[in-house]
């Protein structure tokens, strides 16, 4: 009987728990919130899609990719690509089937990063879809960003969409304009 009540209790989705908010991701959505929005404003990508991808992609800034390269969204670097170079291995595989480096694109900063993943979205074929979205359905954008290949990771979509949720990362999409400050707009 215990074992079928703890099978139970597994199964349930009500008792299942959310992941606590952690620490080092609210410390990194706090240093970058505000470069989040410049962005949105600038070039209309959702600051809260850019929010989670960062946190996802950079391992809240610490992964090797962040740290090493300044890349906080795991670009890779695309044949056009003239800036700097970061090799390490990801999802490359040689002919051979064998795992190798990939190329990823270096930074001079994270600002840099931050900015060119805006560009890189609204400048891409792929993602130009996207821009028809309302900013505040980060489940569309983040679901169309998946399926314009974004990332490989066939669960993509949902970790996004759980990061946003979870730090509701939806509310710096409705964050004031921060050029309207500058240019006395509204």
């Amino acid at each position: 009987m215990g074992f079928i009540l703890i099978y139970l209790f597994m199964l349930s989705p009500e008792l299942k728990t959310t992941p606590a908010p952690s620490a080092d991701a609210i410390d990194y959505i706090e240093a970058y919130k505000g470069l989040a929005i410049a962005e949105m404003y600038r070039t209309g990508v959702p600051a809260s899609i850019k929010m989670a991808q960062a946190l996802h992609e950079s391992n809240k800034g610490l992964s090797d990719l962040a740290t090493q390269a300044n890349n906080h969204f795991g670009i890779k670097c695309k044949t056009y690509w003239k800036g700097g170079k970061y090799y390490h291995k990801d999802d490359d595989l040689n002919d051979a089937g064998v795992l190798i480096d990939s190329c990823f694109r270096s930074y001079e900063s994270t600002t840099d990063s931050w900015v060119d993943h805006s560009n890189f979205l609204k400048n891409s074929s792929n993602y130009y879809h996207l821009f028809f979205l309302d900013r505040t359905d980060y489940v569309a954008w983040a679901k169309g960003l998946h399926k314009s290949g974004y990332a490989t990771d066939k669960s993509y979509a949902d970790k996004i969409i759980k990061k946003i949720e979870l730090y509701k990362l939806h509310e710096l999409d409705k964050a004031e304009n921060p050029y309207a400050k500058l240019i006395d707009i509204k």
